[in-house]
């Protein structure tokens, strides 16, 4: 088996520990094997792959999209090192409004599968972090939504102070006032 699946208190979450194969060249790994995501329960079908480059400090997120075009995100960080964060805002979830976080890193190189039905971002905690992200679906601008990223009403633990974030994601609603169904 090529990958190690634990899941969080989070139903749906998952950290995923590849299986590394060093020697005195470096290492290589399998970054994704379907047949054993599914035998994980993680059967959905990605259908885009996303890059972000993040200088220490920026915050992207929280973000979602809205069904049609509900998304799961399999992440990882190919340089550098993140904090990453995934809301559960799945109405009818017993952790509806919790937070998972996780630091993924190029040392660890830990990915972090998220169902559609979270609301998902993460802070670089090193200059110069490659962040890659699996969609199970397409970005739709008309389906996409967010959730501050300071909100007091979730608390989530941002390891980081000095934070820089976009303007568009500086003014997103505060997670009471999302009316979401995923």
């Amino acid at each position: 088996m090529a990958f190690e699946f634990r899941p969080t208190s989070l139903e749906g979450l998952f950290l995923i520990t590849p299986r590394s194969f060093p020697d005195d060249r470096g290492w290589f790994q399998e970054a994704y094997k379907r047949t054993e995501f599914v035998a994980a329960g993680i059967t959905e079908t990605f259908v885009q792959d996303n890059l972000s480059n993040s200088s220490c400090g920026t915050l992207r997120g929280l973000h979602y999209q809205r069904d049609p075009s509900a998304q799961g995100k399999l992440v990882q960080v190919l340089r550098g090192a993140v904090w990453d964060v995934a809301v559960d805002i799945r109405h009818d979830s017993p952790t509806f409004g919790q937070w998972y976080g996780v630091e993924l890193n190029s040392i660890n190189r830990r990915l972090f599968y998220i169902p559609a039905g979270f609301a998902h971002g993460f802070v670089a905690l090193t200059d110069d972090t490659l962040f890659s992200y699996k969609c199970t679906n397409e970005y739709d601008k008309k389906s996409e939504g967010g959730i501050l990223w300071s909100d007091k009403d979730l608390a989530i633990e941002w390891p980081i102070i000095d934070i820089s974030v976009s303007q568009k994601d500086a003014i997103l609603p505060g997670f009471n006032s999302i009316s979401v169904k995923c």
